[in-house]
């Protein structure tokens, strides 16, 4: 341990040093608290408010969807082909943890007090396709509605729907009841199912919209060949990957045609909602602003409180420098004191900060309107990449501001210290 530390050490820890500057570092102690508790809160709110959004929206959706090109941007989708043999080659794809074919029909539910315009989507169980994806693929298509569930079961049965909870209370359904839903086409379609389910979300908008059903059904109400669907969906293991997958996908099937010469439209959870996520990146500007405020505020209490602290050590720098210590060892001294305040206030402000985080991880209380925020309450998840890396700009931050008060130190000429004594 050099002699540097030590000084600095005896002079923090000391009680009889700094006796005046006491309650100025105490203050600067809890601005340094207060500013990383502030930001570590804010980091870990803003990811696992974009991840829980993210993962909602690609719930319904998966990550990137292929369709066919001549798709008019509603739910009423142009049938494609869908072989065996494309399934398995975009499964083998990097960083693609399951693929589905889906397909749609939009339609109408009523009952004999109201009625809900829908669109049906069926999903493949896991019987439906044997050959071409495995049985943890096909279940991977309704884990999203398997994690949301909160009553019944998920669909089975050619008849059987899965209902959103806010569709289930317009209509007055529970599980087990039966509802008719109507088809137009070329002939109006009417067919009557069994609610086997009940999810919710928090998605309003998704959740009004989707009924889900298994994939032959909606198969058999478009009319289609058993190899005809909507599209296809792919799932990522980390969304980071989405735009080196996609762009993998994009050179796969781009330039393919169908057995009919329909030709393959990919695109990512991106480009279908480019509304949401467009909200969500304008919430990194807002992380940015804050930890910049936050830096500027514990900047300035590190700084005025450096200060108070050499000011009050004014004579130990003149006898210092009378027994011939020079001006960087008496800068040292200072940034390792300063250096020990800011190790403090960054120690508590981690603890309060991950505590308040794992309160409002485990019990939720701080809740939102879902019609506003897609979410019932703040989401929040622990990045411990992104808060390591939250501390180290911080601590940088902080130690380059000690630059400028520390030569303030160098500045005291020790005639004048004695002269004053």
């Amino acid at each position: 341990m050099n002699t540097e530390w030590q000084i600095a050490r005896r002079l923090y820890y000391s009680s009889a040093a700094h006796r005046t500057a006491r309650p100025a570092v105490r203050v600067a102690l809890a601005g340094i608290t207060i500013g990383v508790t502030v930001m570590l809160i804010t980091v870990c709110v803003v990811i696992g408010f974009k991840r829980t959004v993210t993962e909602k929206v690609a719930g319904f959706g998966a990550h990137i969807q292929i369709t066919s090109f001549d798709n008019n941007n509603t739910y009423e989708y142009q049938p494609v082909f869908a072989p065996d043999s494309l399934l398995a080659m975009l499964a083998e794809l990097p960083h693609v943890e399951s693929v589905n074919t889906f397909a749609t029909k939009p339609g109408m539910l009523k009952t004999n007090d109201a009625f809900q315009g829908i669109v049906l989507k069926g999903l493949p169980v896991v019987s439906d396709q044997p050959s071409a994806i495995s049985h943890q693929q096909s279940d991977a298509a309704w884990q999203f509605f398997r994690d949301n569930l909160i009553d019944g079961t998920l669909p089975q049965a050619p008849n059987d729907i899965l209902l959103s909870q806010e569709n289930a209370r317009q209509l007055n359904l529970s599980v087990g009841e039966t509802i008719l839903c109507y088809f137009v086409g070329d002939a109006l379609k009417v067919r009557k199912f069994t609610v086997a389910g009940i999810y919710s979300s928090s998605f309003a908008e998704y959740d009004r919209l989707f009924v889900l059903c298994p994939l032959p059904t909606v198969i058999q109400l478009n009319g289609w060949q058993p190899t005809q669907v909507s599209g296809i969906e792919l799932r990522l293991d980390n969304l980071r990957h989405l735009e080196e997958t996609y762009d993998r996908v994009y050179f796969s099937v781009a330039n393919r045609l169908d057995e009919e010469g329909s030709a393959y439209y990919p695109q990512s959870v991106i480009q279908m909602h480019p509304a949401v996520f467009y909200w969500l990146d304008l919430l990194d500007m807002n992380v940015w602003v804050i930890i910049l405020l936050m830096l500027a505020v514990s900047g300035f209490n590190i700084v005025s409180g450096l200060i108070i602290l050499i000011l009050d050590a004014i004579p130990l720098i003149g006898i210092l420098k009378a027994l011939g210590a020079n001006n960087r060892f008496i800068r040292r001294i200072f940034i390792h004191e300063a250096t020990i305040l800011i190790g403090k206030g960054m120690l508590w402000g981690n603890i309060l900060g991950l505590l308040l985080v794992a309160v409002q991880y485990i019990f939720h209380l701080i809740p939102l309107d879902p019609a506003t925020y897609y979410v019932p309450y703040v989401p929040v998840v622990f990045p411990w990449l992104g808060l390591i890396a939250l501390n180290v700009l911080i601590l940088g931050v902080s130690l380059l501001t000690l630059l400028a008060p520390t030569s303030l130190a160098t500045r005291i000429s020790p005639a004048r210290v004695m002269h004053f004594e």
